[in-house]
């Protein structure tokens, strides 16, 4: 298999984990504080990861207290802040303007490999672009533009813009990895730091907010989010950005909505309708287009 097919299929099993997610957080809404939910979260993914990674970052402590600046500002953005405003924003809007906002990732990522990568857009990759989201609007509206004109903004959704622009400033720092970080040893160390640099907010929401009760929804969620969400998926995103650059390993999470879309039919038994099919057809002919040569 070629490095390119590795790669597709990297992000593509990312941002199918990252859709079950998803389907799961809507049936969770409320039961676990926003930090308390992104701590544990990572809290579980950095003991799972532990016993195969601990060895190897001990003996190259060197390497790591070398890059410590950047692991750190990749930590700060990727792990401490993304997905705990995430969390926050989903307490004051709706999924559908979620879902609006969360486009923006690709195109933040496609913008700043330009400016820092110098990468071409080409025409037919503005042309995907342009269906891909034309894709997206007609799934999140249903179809009705009258549905889109009337849609609300709250803070919620400044949160969620801000969490897009930090996961794509995130995605291009992982492709300026130092080639003597191994994958193992960066990926624990933005862990453990993003995790730590957690620690004080939890505890503040601990003792003035909410506590996190773990009950067997909260385990069987956080072991999910912490494996699954968490750990397999941002090695899969990671390498794929290694194998194909950011820039096509981004607009594959724009088939986030059909993915969910799909999944919630199964588990939540929400109907597929017309419009989300042909949303769907239209965002992966968008893909086909980006992606040709």
């Amino acid at each position: 298999m070629s490095n390119t097919s590795k790669g597709v299929l990297f992000a593509l099993f990312a941002t199918l984990l990252w859709s079950v997610n998803m389907v799961i957080a809507s049936g969770i809404k409320g039961h676990i504080p926003p930090v308390g939910l992104a701590f544990w979260r990572w809290t579980v993914a950095c003991i799972v990861l532990a016993p195969f990674a601990i060895k190897s970052t001990y003996e190259n402590f060197k390497i790591v207290k070398k890059h410590i600046r950047y692991l750190t500002l990749t930590a700060v953005l990727g792990i401490t802040i993304f997905n705990t405003l995430i969390y926050f924003a989903g307490k004051t809007t709706s999924a559908v303007n979620l879902s609006l906002i969360a486009i923006s990732i690709p195109l933040f990522i496609v913008v700043l490999s330009r400016i820092i990568f110098k990468e071409k857009v080409s025409n037919i990759k503005i042309a995907g672009i342009v269906t891909i989201i034309t894709g997206v609007l007609v799934l999140i509206s249903k179809g009705s533009l009258e549905a889109l004109l009337h849609i609300n903004f709250t803070i919620g959704d400044l949160l969620m813009l801000v969490a897009c622009f930090f996961f794509a400033y995130y995605t291009i720092l992982v492709r300026q990895k130092p080639d003597e970080l191994t994958p193992k040893v960066f990926l624990f160390s933005v862990f453990v730091i993003g995790t730590i640099l957690l620690f004080p907010f939890y505890m503040y929401e601990h003792v003035y907010y909410k506590k996190v009760i773990f009950d067997t929804k909260t385990v069987l969620v956080t072991t999910y989010v912490g494996v699954c969400a968490s750990l397999i998926s941002f090695y899969l995103w990671n390498e794929a950005i290694r194998l194909i650059g950011t820039s096509k390993t981004a607009l594959i999470y724009y088939l986030i909505p059909v993915f969910s879309g799909i999944l919630a039919y199964f588990f939540l038994n929400q109907a597929i309708l017309l419009t989300q099919i042909i949303s769907m057809g239209i965002i992966i002919s968008g893909l086909l287009i980006t992606n040709k040569k």
